[in-house]
């Protein structure tokens, strides 16, 4: 029997979207921990077959098959969100360990439950929050750790985009409720960097806006699904977050970070890079993959010791890329470190998610004990 701490695990990926063909395939097959070893498909199709693309793997249709295969240890679940908390409690319970696509769940209740379930099982589970490897998140992250701005009184976060069509994606299908609209699909990762640079706030408050047909979320409007979020975190230092997200932003350069200390600024526009780039089939191991163009570069202003304020250029730290969740995943089963998303984590985020909501159904502050 292999060591642990040399073990090579064979990971299944259930569903064969956009999200395995993008985001997970292409980190599994390049991560030393790991084996792509099979793949369920419910429906392969000419234009979109799992066994055509990976002969020599082995391919299944259904469920029972799948999680029967004694040589499978790991569980991976890019299907839609509201069937991750089903098919996570029917991997945990045949013994894998998951790494499930966010939103974890829909609900934080849902969330505890699984915690519960790997626990007493012994297994392990990762939720892909992807975005903490962003380069202009990890930019900000090393920019507040070093203490390079000062104290941090104001943090906003954005997400727009011009999009006057409705997705038809599960991203536009599923309610509020099943894990879908903005708030779970974007403000999942938005949400998510900001726990991870402050912890849980104080206090929400929210509104959650149909920006396309002009409607708020609200007791007297409560059908409403959100395509646009504005939300305020607030925390016991007096930092105030703000979270949007929009999707009727007419900008050439749209609002990614906006971050404000007592020695400084750190302003951001753009999205970060690999997304785009892996759309585009550009491959993990380019020299380029994760760069941002030169004039994507953010701007860092720090305040001299005469109060004079001084701009420069700021260019994203190296990136990590998103090989990084992969590899600390893989380093976690084999013993060598935490899972670096755990689904405590992930449950917060789902907590102050639904705080978000309740925020702006009631039109008042929720705090958190």
């Amino acid at each position: 029997m292999a060591q642990t701490d040399q073990k090579i695990f064979n990971v299944g990926v259930i569903g064969y979207g956009m999200s395995a063909k993008i985001f997970h395939i292409p980190f599994i097959t390049t991560t030393p921990a790991f084996k792509l070893h099979s793949i369920l498909q419910r429906s392969p199709k000419p234009e979109s077959s799992a066994p055509q693309d990976y002969p020599n793997l082995s391919h299944f249709t259904s469920l029972e098959p799948f999680l029967s295969d004694a040589a499978l240890d790991v569980v991976v679940l890019s299907t839609t969100p509201e069937t991750h908390f089903s098919l996570a409690q029917q991997a945990l319970n045949a013994g894998k360990h998951v790494f499930v696509e966010k939103p974890f769940v829909p609900t934080s209740a849902e969330a505890s439950e699984l915690i519960n379930l790997a626990e007493a099982k012994g297994l392990k589970i990762c939720v892909y929050q992807n975005r903490r490897w962003d380069s202009d998140f990890l930019t900000v992250r090393k920019l507040v750790s070093e203490g390079t701005l000062g104290r941090v009184y104001e943090f906003e976060t954005h997400f727009d985009r011009y999009r006057l069509e409705k997705p038809t994606s599960w991203k536009g299908e599923l309610s509020i409720s099943q894990g879908g609209s903005a708030l779970y699909d974007l403000g999942t990762h938005l949400v998510d960097q900001v726990y991870v640079l402050f912890g849980k706030p104080q206090g929400v408050f929210a509104k959650l806006v149909d920006q396309r047909d002009g409607r708020i979320l609200s007791r007297a409007d409560p059908s409403v699904e959100p395509d646009g979020v504005n939300m305020q975190l607030f925390y016991p230092s007096g930092l105030i977050v703000h979270v949007r997200i929009g999707v009727l932003s007419a900008e050439t350069r749209q609002p990614r970070f906006w971050v404000r200390g007592s020695k400084g600024s750190y302003h951001k526009a753009g999205l970060d890079t690999q997304e785009d780039q892996l759309k585009a089939g550009m491959k993990t191991s380019d020299t380029q993959f994760g760069l941002d163009s030169e004039g994507w570069h953010g701007r860092l202003v720090t305040v001299t010791e005469n109060g004079e304020a001084s701009e420069v250029v700021y260019p994203n730290v190296k990136p990590v890329t998103y090989r990084g969740i992969y590899e600390a995943f893989g380093e976690a089963l084999r013993g060598k470190g935490p899972v670096p998303v755990p689904a405590s984590e992930a449950r917060d985020v789902l907590r102050i998610l639904e705080a978000a909501r309740e925020s702006s159904l009631s039109g008042r502050e929720v705090q958190f004990s």
